[in-house]
This record gives structure tokens, sequence and C-alpha cells, in this order.
């Protein structure tokens, strides 16, 4: 009942399709043509007002049902034909309408084949008609290309709407890497910052009674590095941050010399794709912020060389911590990291158990030149 009701409430055929289907019930004057000059009996008058109301609304369903569900409202519309043809010459109206039916057949093979068997079928119908000509020509002349026409406009009408959703799926699908793009660069950020105002709000403490210089001097440090990493994560979001490395390996060494960790660099001098300048930027801040909450280092290693078409960079530490390496790969900062070089091309190798004591760690990270993230 509620589909019922939902169906004279329309649209009787998909939105998209326009007005067009409605106007095409007009053929059916051609039907009609006979009684303009010949007066109905009144049986002949109640089958036809009785196959008008039946054939509207199989015509106006074939545009929302596909293949089989479609095939009896084919055949009733040929049956139809048929019935009519000994009476009415005009019934060739039908058969034209089930060759444009055969459109709701989506394989092109069985939309032709169906097309092919209607038209057919009017040539028998033809038999039973004295004027045979009239009838079976137009059926030939207009039904082949009206069919072959739908055929070919249902196709491109389902290859557009598959494009369609094809395209709501690739926006859907940046949307979701955007959003892990932004939970990585976050927990990047957040990570480095807070690990590095935390151990210069410590060292503020232990020098709060010992010297107040000092003390003032790490406490505005502490303001300058929160004020840098809230402009950082705006521009986070808003997704046109680009760090540098030279930038990123200055504060790199901040953070480590005020953990009392010395940082060796070694960075040839040649031009860096952007992207990949930034994937190596937020590599090495993850890092770093691994060595200051876990290593209990004293010396950390950045080495920074061409080779072969790639850009190289080695990222190791001396640290005396027990490494688990299991803890660290699937931990959120490594597997962030993995996914954005893998992203732009490369690959990410650990190696635990790098340093003296056996308790170091050494990341390399080898990226392609023309990599594009």
């Amino acid at each position: 009942m509620v589909q019922v009701r939902r169906w004279l409430e329309g649209p009787w055929v998909p939105p998209h399709l326009g007005k067009a289907p409605y106007l095409w019930l007009l053929s059916l004057n051609f039907f009609l043509w006979k009684y303009f000059y010949i007066r109905p009996t009144l049986l002949e008058f109640a089958l036809l007002v009785l196959s008008v109301a039946a054939f509207v609304p199989m015509y106006l369903a074939s545009y929302r049902l596909r293949n089989r569900q479609a095939v009896p409202l084919l055949l009733a519309t040929v049956a139809l034909g048929f019935a009519w043809a000994p009476f009415n010459f005009g019934a060739c109206t039908f058969f034209i309408f089930a060759c444009s039916m055969c459109a709701a057949l989506e394989q092109p093979r069985h939309a032709y084949l169906g097309i092919g068997l209607v038209l057919g079928s009017a040539a028998l119908a033809a038999l039973a008609v004295d004027l045979t000509l009239p009838f079976l020509l137009p059926a030939l002349a207009v039904g082949a290309p009206v069919g072959i026409a739908s055929v070919m406009d249902a196709r491109v009408r389902r290859s557009s709407q598959q494009l369609l959703r094809k395209q709501e799926e690739v926006e859907h699908i940046a949307r979701i890497a955007e959003r892990e793009r932004i939970s990585r660069d976050l927990h990047d950020l957040l990570g480095h910052t807070l690990s590095l105002i935390a151990i210069k709000a410590e060292l503020a403490g232990r020098l709060l009674e010992r010297d107040t210089a000092a003390t003032a001097k790490e406490i505005k440090d502490i303001e300058t590095t929160a004020r840098h990493a809230l402009a950082e994560v705006r521009s986070a979001v808003t997704g046109y941050r680009q760090s540098g490395f030279a930038q990123e390996l200055a504060q790199a060494r901040a953070a480590l010399a005020a953990a009392g960790v010395e940082l060796d660099a070694n960075v040839q001098p040649f031009p860096m794709p952007a992207t990949v300048e930034n994937v190596l930027a937020l590599s090495l801040r993850e890092a770093v912020t691994n060595i200051l909450r876990h290593a209990r280092a004293t010396r950390c290693q950045v080495r920074v060389r061409q080779e072969d078409g790639q850009i190289v960079c080695h990222i190791s530490d001396d640290g005396s911590a027990p490494v688990d390496r299991d803890a660290l790969a699937c931990g959120n900062g490594l597997r962030g990291m993995r996914e954005r070089i893998a992203a732009a091309g490369g690959r990410l190798t650990m190696l635990a158990g790098h340093g003296a004591s056996a308790g170091g760690l050494a990341l390399e990270l080898h990226l392609p030149m023309g990599a594009v993230a």
C-alpha cells in the first residue's frame, strides 16, 4: 500500500530524465487515430480505456526497472500490440513503445536482441491485418531507430551515473586521506612540541632557586615554542604547512640541546622537491621526539645525501634505554612516518640495538627525488 501511495505521489519516472518520457505518451495518438473518423462500439471503447490504463503505468515503470524485472512489461506491451492488431492498425504504436522499453536491458546484446524480437513480432502481427504495409512500415521504420536510440541513450546515462559515483568515491577517499594527514601532522606537531615544553619546564623548575635569569629565559622559550606550535597547528589544519628541512634541523638541535643531547648533522647541499623536503622534515621531527621521550641518549646523528636518484636520510642515536622494536613499529608516530614515506614512493628501514649500549635506534629513509606526496 505504501509503495502504491509513493507511486501515485510521483515522480513517476526518474527525475534526471526530465519531461521527455511523458511527452512520448503523445505517440498514443496513432493508436487513437482510427476513432477520429470511426465511432467505436461500447465494448471497443471499454477495451480501449482498459488498454490505455494498463499500458501507461507499465510504460512509466519501465524507466525504473532493469533487466529481468522489465521483461514482463515488455511482453505485456507486445501482447497489447498483438491483441489490437486485427482491429486497429495503429496498434503498431505498442511495438514501437516495446522497442524503446528494450533500453531497460542493460546488456547491449540483450537490448538489441529484444528489439529484433519485437520487430519480428510486429511482422507476425502484420499478417493478421488487412492493411499489412500501413501496419508494418511504421513499426519497422520508427521502431528500429527509436529502440536503438533509446538503448544508446540509456547506456550514456548509466555511464554518466557510474562516473558520478566514482567521483563521489574519490572525493570520499580524499576526505579520509586528508583527515589521516591532519591526524599524522597533529601527532607529530604536538608530540614534539609538548615534549620540548615539558623538558624546558622541568629545567626551569630546577633553575628556579639557583638562577632567576636562566629560569626567565627558559620560560620565555616555553612561551615562544607554544606560540609557534599554535601557528603550526593552524597551518596543518588548513593544509598549507610546508616544513623546511633546514628549519626543522635547527629546531631539532635546540630541542636536543635542551635535553643534553648533542646533534651531529651532515647534510649535503642539493635542491630537494618541496614535497620530499616536507616529508623529511616531519620524519626528522618524529625521530627527535622519540629520542627525547624514550632514548636516554647523549648523541644523535643525522646524515642526508643524494644517491642513485634518491634522497637517503639516516637518523641514529646512542640511547641507553632498551628498545622494544615491535612496540615502536606499532606506535602512532612511526606508523604515521611510514605511511607518509610510502605515500611519497619511498621506504623506511628501522634498526634497533644500534648504539654502543645496544639500546640505540637507527632510521634510514629512502625517497625518490621526483616523489609526489
